[in-house]
C-alpha cells in the first residue's frame, strides 16, 4: 500500500500541487468487484481545498488515472454502518449516496478518521459522522499506525497537520547541492551515521571560523562609531543654520499672504463686474422690444398685407421676449417686472384687436355670399326649369381661404399665447361657415334631385316620338295580349305616361318587369344620367371637404398627420389666465381629433343630405343602388387610402352602409316578388319574367361592377337571386296547368344556362352546371313522356315477349307461343304502315309546338331529341325480331331512312 501511495503522490497529486493524506482500497457494494482508491487530499497553496478523489487503475494496468473528484465541503454524511460491530461497508453522501466496501477494516477506519480531522480543521464540524465509534474520532487506531511506517505516518495520513503544513519540498538548486555533497563522500549512502557525523564536524569548524571573524571586526566597529559621532555634530550645526533661515522666510511668507489676498479680492471684484454686465446684456438683448414692434402691435392695419406682415414680426418678437427663460433672481428685479407687465398688456391688447378684426373678416366674407344665395333662390323660386338649367357645382371658397391664410401665423401666435381667444375665434368661424355650407349644400342637393327628376320629364317628351309610340304599343300588347305571362304583375303603360317618376321607377326596377323595361331605351339612358349625377355630387363634395380641411389645418395651425399633446408655456406665463385655461381644457386632446370634430360640425348636413339623395334615387329606381354602391365604394376606398380616420372617409363610410342596406333591400324585394308570381291558366308560360329579369339584372350589374372594389357584395346578391330563381321556376312549373312542367323547367333552365354561359360569372359556375343538368334532365323527361310509344301495339307485343324471356323461355322458342307467333307479329306490324306513322308524328309535332314558346326556340332541339328516341325504339324492336324470329323474313313496313325523312319533312313543312 505504501508503494501505491508514493506512486499516486508522484504521478497524480504532485503535478497538481496536492498532498495525499489518506487512502483506502474500495469497491462498489453489490456489484462486480472492480477495485479503486478513495484518496483524501489537500492543496499546497492557500486557500486550502480539501478533496476526495476517486482513482482507478487504467485498463492496461501500467498507470493510475483520476476518475471522480468531490470537494469535502459537498460531503454531507459519513455513514460507517455500525458503531459497535466492525465491518468494511461505509457510505459517503455527496450529491447522492455512494456505497463502498473497503478491502480492510483498518484502511476504512484510517480513512474515516482522516476525514474527521479534516472536517474539524477546515470545515468547522460541518460533516455528520453516523454510526462511527467515538474512539475512532479521537485518535488513530493502533492497527492503522502499524500499517503505516513511522516515517510516513505524519506526512501521509495527516496525524499532525501543523507539522505537515511546515514541511516544504526541496527546490532544484537545493537538490543539486545535496547531490554534490553526497558525491564527495563515498559512504554517504552506505553509512549514513558516518556521513552525518562528518557533517556535524564540518559544521562545528564553520561555527568556530564565524566566531573568530566576528571578533576580528571589533576595531573596525569602534572606528565606525567615532565617525558617526562626528557626523552627528555636523548635523547639529546644519540644523541651527536652517532654523535661522526659517525665521527669515516666515516674514516673507506673511507679506506674500497679504499680496495674495489683495489679488484675490481684485479678481473677485472683476468677476462680479463681468457677471453683472453679462446679466444686464442678457436682459437688454432678450427682454427689449423695439418701438416699431410696439407701434405695429398697437396701431398697424390688419387689413393690409404690409400691416399683417409687420404685426406677424412684432407678435413673434413679443412671444420670444415673453418666453425667455430668466436666470434665478431676475424675476425679483423691478425693471424685469415692469417689462413683463408691458409684454402682458401688449399681448392682451393685440390679441383682443386681432380677434375682433378676424371676427369682422368672417362676417364680411360670409354674409355677402349667404345673401347672394338667398337672392338667387328667391329669384329662381325653386322652380324646376331654373334648377335644371343651373350648373350643378358647389361654390369655390378658395379666394376666401386665401385671404384668411394671410393671418395663419398670427393665429398660431394667438394659439400659443391667448388660447381662450383662439378657441373663441375657432367657434365663431365654425358658427359662421356652417350656415354658409348648409345653405350651399342644400341648394346643391336640391339641384341634383331636380336634375334626377328632370330626367323623367325629358322621358315624357321623348315618349311622343313615333319610335317610342311603337315601343309603347308593343309593351301594351306584351302586357295585355294573348301571350301575357303574369296575372299578378304590377306593370302597366303608366310607366311611360302620366305616372310620377318615383312610382314609375319603383315598379320598373323589379325583376318581374325587367323584360318589359328592356323594350325602352329610356331606362338605360336614365340610369346612366343618374350615375353621372351621383358621381358629380360625390366629385363636388370631395374637393370641397378636402379644401376646407386643408384650410382648417393651416389656418388654425392643426396637424393632420400626427397627434400632438399641447404643452404649457414658460414659468413666466403660468400665472396667466389664458394659458391655464388652455392647459385645463385641451391638455391631452390631439389636434387630429380637433380637426375631425370641426369638420363634423361644419359639414354636419352632408351625411343627412347624402342619405336623403340616396333614398330619393332608390325611390326613383331601386336598381340605382347598384350604381350608388359602386361609386360610393370607390370614393370610400380613395378616401381611406389618403386618411382612414378623416372626416371624409368616416362620413362616406357611414353613407356606404346605407347604400349597402338599400342594395340588400333591393335584392330581398326581387326575391319577394319572385315568390308572388302566379301563372296564367289560359296561356302557356314560356320564359318566366323573373328569369328574363335576372338576365337583365346580371347584364346591368356586370357592366356596373366591371372594375368595382366591392365585387363580393354582388357575388352574394347573385347567389341569393339565383337561388330564388331556381326555387320559383320549380314552383311555377309545379303550378302550371296549360304548359307541362317539364317544358317550363326545360325552357327556363336553358335560358338561365345560356345567360350564365354568356356572362361568365365566376361565382355562379356551380349554378351554371346545375342549370345545364336540369335542362338536360327535363328535356329527356319531356321527350320520353310526350313521345311515349308511337308504335303502341308493337310495344305491348314485345313487352310480352320480354316477359316470356324473363320467365326462362329462350329467344328461339318465343315464336312457338300462340300469343307471340309469327302470324300475330305480322298482324301487329300491318297496323303501322309508313303513312300512319308519319301522320302520328305530324300530330306530335303540332302538340309540341303548342307547348313550346318562340322566345327560347327549342322546338327543333326537342324534335331532334324525339327523332333519336324514336329511332332507338325502332332499333330495339328490330333487335328483338332478329333474336326471336330469325329467318322468318319479318320486317317493319318502314325503315330508319323513312323515319329520318318523316321527321325532316315535318320540320321543314312547319
Amino acid at each position: 500500500m505504501t508503494a501505491i501511495k508514493h506512486a499516486l503522490q508522484r504521478d497524480i497529486f504532485t503535478p497538481n500541487d496536492e498532498r495525499l493524506l489518506s487512502i483506502v482500497n474500495v469497491c462498489k457494494a453489490g456489484k462486480k468487484k472492480k477495485n479503486c482508491f478513495l484518496c483524501a487530499t489537500v492543496t499546497t497553496e492557500r486557500p486550502v481545498l480539501v478533496k476526495v478523489v476517486k482513482v482507478k487503475k487504467s485498463d492496461k494496468g501500467d498507470f493510475y488515472k483520476t476518475q471522480t473528484v468531490w470537494l469535502l465541503r459537498d460531503l454531507a454524511v459519513v455513514d460507517a454502518k455500525d458503531a459497535v460491530k466492525e465491518n468494511p461497508d461505509f457510505d459517503l453522501h455527496f450529491d447522492k449516496v455512494y456505497k463502498w466496501v473497503a478491502s480492510s477494516i483498518a484502511e476504512k477506519n484510517a480513512f474515516i478518521s482522516c476525514l474527521w480531522k479534516l472536517n474539524q480543521r477546515y470545515l468547522r464540524k460541518k460533516i455528520d459522522f453516523a454510526n462511527v465509534s467515538s474512539q475512532l474520532l479521537e485518535e488513530l487506531p493502533k492497527v492503522a499506525e502499524e500499517s503505516v511506517p513511522s516515517g510516513e505516518n505524519q506526512s501521509v495520513t495527516g496525524v499532525d497537520e501543523e507539522a505537515a503544513a511546515e514541511y516544504q519540498e526541496l527546490n532544484a538548486r537545493e537538490k543539486q547541492d545535496i547531490e554534490i555533497m553526497m558525491e564527495g563522500c563515498e559512504y554517504a549512502i552506505s553509512n549514513a551515521e558516518a556521513f552525518a557525523e562528518k557533517l556535524s564536524r564540518e559544521l562545528q569548524v564553520l561555527d568556530g571560523a564565524n566566531i573568530q571573524s566576528i571578533m576580528a571586526s571589533e576595531k573596525q566597529v569602534n572606528i565606525l562609531m567615532q565617525l558617526l559621532d562626528e557626523a552627528l555634530k555636523e548635523v547639529d550645526q546644519i540644523e541651527g543654520k536652517l532654523s535661522s533661515y526659517e525665521e527669515m522666510l516666515q516674514s516673507v511668507k506673511e507679506q506674500m499672504d497679504q499680496i495674495s489676498e489683495s489679488n484675490h479680492l481684485i479678481e473677485l471684484s472683476k468677476t462680479n463686474g463681468d457677471t453683472l454686465l453679462g446679466e444686464i446684456e442678457f436682459l437688454v438683448n432678450h427682454m427689449d422690444l423695439s418701438k416699431g414692434h410696439i407701434k405695429a402691435l398697437q396701431e398697424a392695419d390688419l387689413s393690409s398685407s404690409r400691416g399683417i406682415e409687420a404685426c406677424t414680426n412684432a407678435a413673434e418678437a413679443l412671444l420670444q421676449c415673453m418666453n425667455v427663460v430668466l436666470h434665478p433672481g431676475h424675476d425679483m428685479l423691478q425693471a424685469v417686472k415692469q417689462q413683463q407687465q408691458l409684454f402682458s398688456d401688449l399681448r392682451e391688447q393685440f390679441a383682443r384687436r386681432l380677434a375682433s378684426h378676424l371676427n369682422n373678416v368672417f362676417v364680411q366674407q360670409m354674409f355677402p355670399q349667404l345673401y347672394s344665395r338667398f337672392y338667387y333662390m328667391s329669384k329662381a323660386g325653386h322652380d324646376q326649369s331654373s334648377t335644371l338649367s343651373a350648373e350643378m357645382t358647389l361654390p369655390n371658397h378658395h379666394p376666401f381661404h386665401r385671404d384668411l391664410l394671410r393671418y395663419a401665423k398670427l393665429m398660431e401666435w394667438l394659439k400659443n399665447t391667448e388660447y381662450v381667444r383662439y378657441e373663441g375665434l375657432t367657434k365663431n368661424y365654425m358658427d359662421y361657415i356652417v350656415r354658409l355650407y348648409e345653405r350651399e349644400i342644400r341648394d346643391f342637393f336640391e339641384v341634383a334631385r331636380n336634375k334626377m327628376t328632370g330626367v323623367t320629364k325629358e322621358g315624357k317628351k321623348f315618349a311622343t316620338l313615333p319610335r317610342k309610340e311603337t315601343a309603347v304599343k308593343q309593351e301594351t300588347e306584351s302586357l295585355h295580349g294573348s301571350s301575357g305571362k303574369l296575372t299578378g304583375s304590377t306593370s302597366s303603360l303608366n310607366k311611360l305616361s302620366v305616372q310620377s317618376s318615383a312610382s314609375r321607377r319603383s315598379q320598373s326596377s323589379s325583376l318581374l318587369d325587367m323584360g318589359n323595361m328592356s323594350a325602352s331605351d329610356l331606362d338605360v339612358a336614365d340610369r346612366t344620367k343618374f350615375d353621372k349625377i351621383f358621381e358629380q355630387v360625390l366629385s363636388e363634395l370631395e374637393p370641397l371637404c378636402l379644401a376646407e380641411q386643408d384650410f382648417i389645418s393651416k389656418f388654425f395651425n392643426l396637424s393632420q398627420h400626427q397627434s400632438m399633446s399641447r404643452t404649457t408655456m414658460g414659468e413666466t406665463e403660468e400665472s396667466d389666465g389664458g394659458v391655464s385655461s388652455r392647459t385645463q381644457t385641451t391638455g391631452a386632446q390631439s389636434e387630429k381629433e380637433m380637426i375631425r370634430q370641426m369638420m363634423n360640425y361644419i359639414f354636419r348636413c352632408i351625411e343627412h343630405e347624402l342619405n336623403s339623395l340616396i333614398a330619393f334615387g332608390d325611390k326613383i329606381d331601386s336598381f340605382n343602388s347598384l350604381y350608388m354602391l359602386v361609386k360610393m365604394s370607390h370614393h370610400v376606398w380613395t378616401a381611406e387610402n389618403v386618411d382612414s380616420a378623416s372626416f371624409l372617409s368616416t362620413t362616406l363610410g357611414n353613407v356606404l352602409v346605407t347604400v349597402k342596406r338599400n342594395f340588400d333591400k333591393c335584392i330581398i324585394n326581387q326575391i319577394k316578388q319572385m315568390e308572388e308570381v302566379k301563372v296564367s291558366k289560359k296561356s302557356k308560360v314560356g320564359i318566366l319574367p323573373f328569369v328574363s329579369g335576372f338576365e337583365e339584372f346580371a347584364q346591368l350589374a356586370e357592366s356596373i361592377f366591371r372594375v368595382a372594389e366591392r365585387r363580393g357584395d354582388l357575388d352574394k346578391a347573385y347567389t341569393k337571386l339565383i337561388k330564388g330563381v331556381f326555387i320559383n321556376v320549380e314552383k311555377v312549373a309545379n303550378e302550371s296547368q296549360k304548359t307541362p312542367r317539364d317544358v317550363v323547367m326545360m325552357e327556363n333552365f336553358h335560358h338561365i344556362f345560356a345567360t350564365l354561359s354568356r356572362l361568365k360569372i365566376s361565382c355562379l359556375e356551380a349554378e351554371k352546371r346545375e342549370a345545364k343538368q336540369k335542362y338536360n334532365d327535363h328535356l329527356q323527361s319531356y321527350v320520353i313522356v310526350f313521345l311515349g310509344h308511337p308504335l303502341e301495339k308493337l310495344n305491348i307485343f314485345f313487352e310480352g315477349v320480354k316477359a316470356r324471356v324473363a320467365q326462362g323461355i329462350g329467344y328461339d322458342e318465343v315464336s312457338y307461343q300462340l300469343a307471340f307467333s309469327k302470324q300475330e307479329l305480322r298482324k301487329v306490324i300491318k297496323d303501322y304502315p309508313g303513312k300512319e306513322v308519319k301522320k302520328g308524328l305530324e300530330n306530335l309535332y303540332r302538340k309540341v309546338d303548342k307547348h313550346l314558346c318562340e322566345e327560347e326556340n327549342l322546338l327543333q332541339v326537342v324534335w331532334h331529341s324525339m327523332q333519336d328516341e324514336f329511332i332507338r325504339q325502332y332499333k330495339h324492336f328490330e333487335g328483338l325480331i332478329e333474336k326471336c324470329y330469325t329467318g322468318a323474313g319479318i320486317t317493319m313496313e318502314f325503315s330508319i331512312q323513312d323515319i329520318l325523312e318523316y321527321f325532316s319533312s315535318i320540320a321543314q313543312s312547319h
